[in-house]
């Protein structure tokens, strides 16, 4: 028995940011309270994380699975509050935030700002970005991208411990209250295919399984792995020995399931999230995946839309391996060898004996890649140009489509998500047209006979069309980002991303550099210098002051370790292996260059901006 006292606990380092946190509000109103609309001053006393997000983003949907853990485990102290902050015009839409929350199963209170109102009073620039507020109202951390959990969870234990210590810090149960469940066949199904037996075959994302449905589409002839096997699957493709491969999206795995058995097998994917550093091709059950959307059979393997890290992967079956085929993992809309492309998180894919089609969602665009693995854009300018325009391909818009389909002659079926809509784009004219209106948020179609089969995902249905000899003619829109451009001075500007390690972690610097910076520029002509990568992560960049407006790419990674020598108290009792982070984030920040513009962007990657701090 040991009588000596305890050793008192080290008093947390101070933090000079003492940042007033500004106000909630948000024209939508908020879900999952109970009709209550909070405030700040209610949460007092309670360690608040505030997650911005847009259901459009699947680095917001990783974040959301990266909180979890941490939400449960302080449910008594952390009130976790998500901030919808919309990128599509569709997004604004209250409904949609409603149907969001609850696809992708979100537990805390949800404030929807579809004006973008507390966005702009916290200065955030990317999607997803998490604020860190104190139990008396300061803000004491940002982060911004994925990776933060780990820093986030050892934030919030250093202020349970200071506010314990000083009386104010208030424990209870949190303000989150669970909307009433809905009874449908489907909830939120993300794709089909159809069986040769003549059945349907949707994934029933939101409940974790696959549904086989009647030729009807709607008589459920039976529900497939309902025990934990999926997590929140979507897509589906035909393998030519009958079995079907299927995107496990949460899991980060494909799988097979075969219908005439009724076995599911794992065929590619550790059950981890892929990070930068890690392998891209080998053994498929060794190689970590990212977030795969849909898969499609095409030259005897089968493709990936690799959505979390805006890639193309394939599986070969021969030889059971993954190898990414397109993508850098850079986020934007650069055509050109398969190793030099960029695609921003796509979602859908189709096959035919030329072309395998890409619905790449974020730059609203339909792609597709040729026999010698090069990557075209058919429709589509960027990120932030999206709309409903029918015409000529150079000119038409689409609004974040998911979902691409393969037609008889030749022409193929977009899902237009956002825009409620089903296209068509024809290769041989050029032409982009609208084959039907009022659907909601269809995520994919499959062709059966004659009809097209759409599902609606937030209508939670399939739905049987005529394909129409004619297309439908619709009042051309035209949309950009809600998002306002950041004024700056043309000529020089000053990139400084901020990186502050955690707490008890240190950089990474034992292979060398522990961080990389990545910029370029749309027109590329923006930028006079400062393009290209490197370690700093400062950078001066020149501006062309004949270019009027643009956006900057920027990409930001910082690798850091726990530093276990300040733990034990000494370098000898320093883990050789530390546990080691990778903070990863890239911004499309548009820009407006204009005489008295500011001459410094400031990009948080983790930590607060010394410049804002007073």
């Amino acid at each position: 028995m040991n009588d000596a006292a305890p050793a008192p606990t080290p008093a947390p380092a101070p933090r000079s940011a003492r940042v007033r946190a500004p106000e909630l509000i948000g024209k939508g109103g908020w879900l999952n309270t109970g009709g209550k609309e909070l405030s700040l001053a209610e949460l007092r006393g309670r360690i608040v994380i505030l997650d911005f997000w847009t259901f459009c983003c699947i680095n917001c949907l990783h974040v959301l699975d990266e909180l979890r853990e941490l939400e449960e485990k302080h449910r008594d102290t952390v009130v976790i509050v998500g901030v919808h902050s919309p990128k599509f015009v569709h997004e604004a839409e209250h409904q949609a935030v409603v149907d969001a929350v609850e696809r992708y199963g979100v537990e805390h209170p949800v404030l929807d700002d579809p004006e973008l109102a507390t966005w702009k009073q916290y200065a955030v620039r990317a999607w997803p970005t998490l604020v860190v507020i104190d139990p008396e109202g300061y803000v004491v951390a940002q982060h911004a991208g994925e990776g933060h959990a780990h820093a986030i969870e050892r934030l919030v234990e250093e202020l349970e411990a200071e506010h314990g210590a000083k009386g104010t810090l208030r424990r209870g149960d949190g303000p989150y209250v669970a909307p009433e469940p809905v009874a449908t066949d489907l909830r939120f199904p993300g794709k089909a295919i159809a069986l040769p037996s003549g059945n349907l075959l949707v994934s029933d994302t939101t409940r974790h399984q696959l549904v086989e449905l009647g030729p009807d589409g709607e008589g459920v002839v039976r529900r497939i792995g309902g025990d934990g096997q999926f997590k929140e699957p979507q897509g589906l493709a035909l393998l030519p020995d009958g079995k079907v491969v299927v995107a496990d999206t949460v899991h980060h795995a494909l799988r097979t399931f075969d219908p005439a058995t009724g076995e599911i097998e794992l065929l590619a994917g550790t059950g981890r999230q892929w990070w930068q550093g890690q392998p891209t091709s080998g053994p498929a059950l060794d190689v970590d995946l990212s977030s795969p959307w849909d898969v499609a059979w095409w030259r005897g393997k089968v493709w990936i839309a690799m959505a979390g890290v805006h890639q193309l992967w394939t599986y070969d079956p021969e030889t059971e391996t993954v190898e990414v085929a397109a993508g850098t993992t850079n986020e934007g809309l650069v055509d050109g060898p398969g190793d030099e492309a960029w695609f921003a998180q796509p979602s859908g894919l189709a096959a035919t004996e030329e072309r395998l089609w890409v619905a790449d969602s974020e730059t609203s665009a339909l792609r597709y890649v040729d026999p010698e693995g090069a990557v075209h854009t058919a429709v589509g300018t960027g990120l932030f140009d999206f709309g409903h325009r029918d015409g000529d391909a150079a000119q038409a818009l689409l609004q974040h489509p998911l979902g691409v389909t393969a037609l008889p002659d030749g022409s193929v079926a977009v899902s237009d998500t956002y825009n409620h809509a089903l296209r068509r784009y024809d290769p041989a004219t050029g032409q982009v047209t609208t084959l039907a209106t009022d659907l909601r948020e269809p995520s994919d179609a499959v062709l059966v006979g004659d009809d097209i089969v759409v599902v609606e995902s937030a209508r939670h249905r399939l739905t049987r069309l005529r394909l129409p000899e004619e297309a439908v003619r619709v009042e051309s829109v035209a949309h950009r980002t809600q998002r306002a451009a950041t004024e700056v001075a043309p000529g020089r500007l000053q990139l400084d991303v901020v990186f502050q390690a955690p707490a008890g972690q240190k950089l990474d610097t034992r292979y060398g550099p522990s961080t990389r910076l990545l910029v370029s520029s749309t027109p590329p002509e923006l930028l006079l210098t400062g393009e290209g990568t490197g370690t700093d992560l400062a950078r001066e960049l020149a501006l062309n002051p004949e270019v009027t407006e643009g956006v900057l790419h920027v990409s930001a990674m910082a690798a850091s370790c726990d530093d276990t020598a300040s733990h034990s108290g000494s370098a000898a009792g320093a883990n050789e292996y530390p546990a080691c982070h990778m903070h990863q984030q890239d911004w499309g920040v548009p820009v407006r260059l204009v005489e008295g513009g500011t001459s410094r962007l400031p990009l948080v990657l983790a930590g607060m901006d010394p410049a804002e701090a007073s």
